[in-house]
């Protein structure tokens, strides 16, 4: 590529399409600018480095950091999309961010955008409220001055994806599933291998532009074929399934919350979005951007051993959590907001930093949390049980981390190998809570682990929940320090003891 090219806006870098897309384009030769949210958790990639990636910070819900980050590019690919049930407004922020991207798009002059979209017939009567959302995200792109390519898929299946993930988990865990009657409704499911190969392949095929087509996998399947052709595949017996008419998507999500790591709040659109047919009925792209489609045997077996081999490069949880709060950045008094309540445990071992560092990077998930794991499984269960995201989720890779990484019910928000990792709480609880872990040389031979947490409750109920399990935290921080100690091997040189309490927390976000 000439470097005089504009570049390629990609928005929902962060995401699991998105994030996967972005490196392909490099590949290509493409010059890129992601926008982003939390742009650390683009850099932290191995790809954040490229010579022709340029991270800008951007939120599509603001339409003048859209418009900013749009400047000067060529195509734009909106990749953006709610998925989250809980978020009773998603519709009025998908059509927001829909008009932001008209907005930027058209003082840019961008020559195109490339949105990815569901398939479903728009005049459904049972078309899920999902599904309506992504259709009038459509009207709202073509209806600006900017032509608009718009591919559909269904069911995106991948190493990493949540409609595989909740297919994977229920296959494994379940050799009897009572279903409801959707598992026998026709879909199309796409490799997201596939979906990249359309995305990308549409910038060299002009006969695109402005033009909307369907996307899927060769086999059109039901729900209950995929479970007996995934459960082929990983070596499982044939399972017996009962569909029965009582289990509405909203029954099924929580049913699938539970046996999954998948939430419900997202489960449920997968599942509203399985009610109806969903196959291709457009071919037009086949010719236009001509694909090797795997078919369904194949998606699954590829997805599975990238699993076994630890080579996922996006998950489903990706895009999703929390920034960090407010109260940890600088600026604000020690109040504003509210009193920070924190305490801090240390441990001094006789070794070096890098020892230390790849024991507590490579902490939940498989791995467990080191020490009281009965404590740690029965408060997953508890969070699972109340809407949260339990350890279940687990992590992406078991020995290494970046940022935006989900970890159990937590989520990395900060990292700076080998001295500091800033775990945010996501599981239920009446308040804001931050676990760090920060590792520093203490003279030759010598390095100090402390984990200090830091609460901002909420409420009465917050303040009583932080005193109530302070004795339980230091016994478990300090029981978790002789653990990481033990596992690491290094000699103990003092502690492990408490290191202050503060009701200030440090600015270093």
């Amino acid at each position: 590529m000439k470097p005089s090219t504009p570049p390629i806006l990609v928005t929902g870098g962060t995401g699991y399409v998105g994030g996967r897309l972005i490196p392909r384009l490099l590949a290509g030769g493409h010059r890129v600018r992601a926008m982003a949210r939390s742009p650390e958790r683009l850099r932290c990639r191995p790809w954040g480095s490229h010579e022709r990636l340029e991270i800008v910070p951007g939120d599509a819900l603001d339409c003048d950091a859209f418009v900013s980050a749009a400047s000067g590019c060529g195509t734009a690919y909106y990749l953006i999309h709610s998925m989250n049930a809980h978020k009773g407004r998603f519709a009025d922020a998908d059509r927001t961010a829909a008009r932001h991207m008209v907005a930027a798009a058209r003082d840019n002059r961008l020559s195109r955008i490339i949105y990815l979209g569901g398939l479903g017939e728009a005049g459904h009567e049972g078309l899920s409220r999902h599904l309506k959302s992504r259709h009038e995200v459509e009207r709202i792109l073509r209806a600006g001055p900017v032509p608009v390519t718009i591919l559909r898929a269904a069911m995106i299946l991948g190493s990493g994806s949540a409609s595989f993930e909740m297919l994977r988990y229920l296959v494994d865990r379940l050799p009897v599933m009572i279903t409801p009657r959707w598992v026998r409704t026709p879909c199309q499911p796409i490799a997201i291998g596939n979906v990249l190969d359309y995305l990308q392949g549409c910038l060299a095929a002009p006969e695109t532009v402005g033009g909307t087509f369907d996307i899927g996998g060769p086999d059109i399947l039901s729900y209950r074929d995929l479970i007996q052709i995934y459960a082929r595949e990983a070596g499982l017996r044939r399972r017996l399934i009962i569909p029965v008419p009582v289990l509405t998507p909203w029954l099924s999500a929580r049913w699938v919350h539970l046996v999954t790591p998948v939430p419900a709040a997202i489960a449920q659109p997968l599942a509203e979005g399985l009610s109806i047919p969903v196959v291709c009925r457009d071919h037009r792209i086949r010719e236009l951007v001509p694909v090797a489609v795997m078919d369904t045997r194949q998606t699954v077996r590829t997805a599975l051993e990238r699993i076994r081999q630890e080579e996922v490069d996006t998950c489903w949880f990706d895009g999703g959590g929390s920034l960090p709060p407010e109260w940890t950045t600088c600026g604000d008094a020690d109040y504003a907001g509210g009193t920070v309540l924190g305490g801090a445990h240390r441990i001094v071992l006789e070794g070096d930093t890098q020892r230390v560092w790849s024991t507590v990077q490579a902490i939940g998930g498989a791995n467990g949390w080191y020490f009281a794991q009965g404590l740690w499984w029965l408060r997953g269960v508890m969070d699972r049980l109340v809407g949260g995201p339990g350890l279940r989720r687990g992590r992406r890779h078991p020995e290494s981390l970046r940022v935006g990484d989900g970890l159990d019910f937590w989520r990395v928000v900060a990292l700076d190998p080998p001295h500091r990792l800033l775990l945010l709480a996501e599981m239920k609880t009446p308040g804001d809570a931050l676990l760090e872990f920060v590792i520093a040389p203490q003279g030759p031979g010598r390095v100090e682990l402390k984990m200090i947490s830091r609460f901002l409750p909420r409420g009465l109920a917050g303040i009583l929940y932080w005193y109530v399990l302070l004795p339980t935290h230091r016994w478990l921080f300090e029981g978790m320090l002789r653990a990481v100690a033990s596992k690491t091997g290094l000699a103990v040189h003092s502690g492990p003891e408490t290191a202050g309490m503060s009701s200030a927390p440090e600015c270093r976000l």
